[in-house]
């Protein structure tokens, strides 16, 4: 029986790594997982793989070294975990911070097992001179985007473009409903620091547009029904502040609703979003919803980030088109009346919203389409000399 010991560390790495994990069982059903990870993953590989994603999915520099303690038994843990079960292969998925330095402590211990990356670190943003030194730590890379392939192997470090696998899960998700032109989606992040942040910058944003437009609604996405109890209690106090909705009679139905787990479904019923930086932008432009991004973190975590990121947008969607497909407002520049000054011509403007939805049907074909999580399954497979069934069939 062949062993691969998972590591991912955040929401997002946890659906990806569920999905590829069903994928790779289906090609070698005696496939053993173990490793940590979130619920998703411990759902297809049992009770022994560990859920740790409450406690190790951080955002921000204060925060990491306020666990710096937690963070050093947990790398210590793994270590030792893999050092013990001999796995066939170590596959990483996305977590730099943890997961680059683990790759660097498991070569200098051995070189028996494979050491995969999949979602590859986004080190063309921060230090592209480190992928040389990555290249004697890693076998393999499976990329998400198609620049990312390009740049590895030209620096030395072997890699092959798999396609997003966020593709796949929103195709399933997708509905044939109407945009409610009175209804704007918020999503302001999947973790609770990034919510305290950005949620406040929403509701003063969402208390101007209601000015203009007193027919507005609001849905708030939160990704947990704990994030969604935080988000009512930061809602209340702002809910006496805003205007009016109709001239005397109550409204038929609130101005905010919070809604956990329906980040799809919101994002095909609104008809502008207010979205925080990261995946989320993506899956914005996948179901053609316009919005604004908005970034905002503890100040150290933003000084220290501008120390070494180059590169000139923040917002996949802008990245990979190379160009302001959507507007981004971040740090100091993330304030209400700019956002909304943004946000109105997507209300309005017929023209303008068409010109950044055309600019979505550009940005998205380039993450490859369907089939990533069977593409990366198949890559590693074929990495660790696994000849299961289904592969010599083809």
């Amino acid at each position: 029986m062949r062993t691969i010991y998972f590591v991912a560390g955040e929401v997002s790495a946890d659906n990806h790594g569920a999905s590829l994990m069903r994928r790779l069982r289906e090609l070698d059903p005696t496939l053993k997982f173990i490793g940590r990870g979130g619920p998703q993953m411990q759902e297809v590989a049992g009770k022994q793989f560990k859920n740790w994603i409450g406690d190790a999915a951080v955002l921000g520099l204060w925060e990491v070294l306020r666990k710096y303690g937690y963070f050093r038994e947990q790398f210590r843990q793994t270590t030792e975990e893999i050092v013990e079960t001999e796995p066939d292969a170590v596959l990483l998925i996305d977590y730099p911070g943890f997961n680059l330095r683990l790759a660097r402590a498991l070569r200098r211990q051995s070189r028996r097992q494979k050491i995969i990356y999949y979602i590859s670190p986004q080190v063309w943003a921060w230090n592209r001179g480190r992928i040389k030194r990555m290249a004697r730590w890693i076998d393999l890379v499976l990329c998400i985007f198609p620049f990312e392939a390009d740049l590895y192997n030209e620096s030395g470090l072997r890699a092959l473009f798999v396609g997003h696998p966020m593709i796949e899960r929103l195709q399933v998700r997708k509905a044939d409903v109407a945009r409610d032109p009175n209804l704007i989606g918020l999503f302001p992040g999947s973790r609770l620091r990034e919510v305290r942040k950005i949620l406040p910058v929403s509701i003063e944003t969402a208390r101007l547009l209601l000015r203009s437009k007193p027919t507005l609604r609001f849905e708030v996405a939160a990704a947990s029904e704990e994030l969604a109890q935080e988000i009512s209690k930061m809602l209340t106090p702002h809910l006496n502040c805003l205007p009016s909705v109709t001239s005397g009679a109550p409204p038929t139905r609130p101005i905010f609703e919070i809604m956990v787990g329906k980040t799809a479904e919101i994002m095909q019923r609104a008809w502008v979003g207010i979205v925080a930086s990261g995946s989320a932008t993506l899956e914005a432009a996948y179901f053609r919803m316009p919005f604004a991004l908005v970034y905002k973190v503890a100040w150290p975590t933003y000084l220290a980030a501008r120390l070494v990121v180059n590169v000139n947008y923040l917002g996949m969607p802008n990245l990979l088109a190379g160009r302001d497909v959507v507007p981004e407002f971040i740090q100091h520049r993330a304030q209400p009346d700019a956002i909304a000054n943004a946000v109105r011509p997507l209300m309005d403007d017929e023209k303008a919203r068409n010109q950044m939805i055309s600019q979505f049907d550009v940005v998205i074909p380039k993450l490859g389409g369907s089939g990533a999580s069977e593409k990366a399954a198949r890559a590693i497979i074929e990495e660790i000399g696994i000849r299961s069934s289904a592969v010599i069939a083809r």
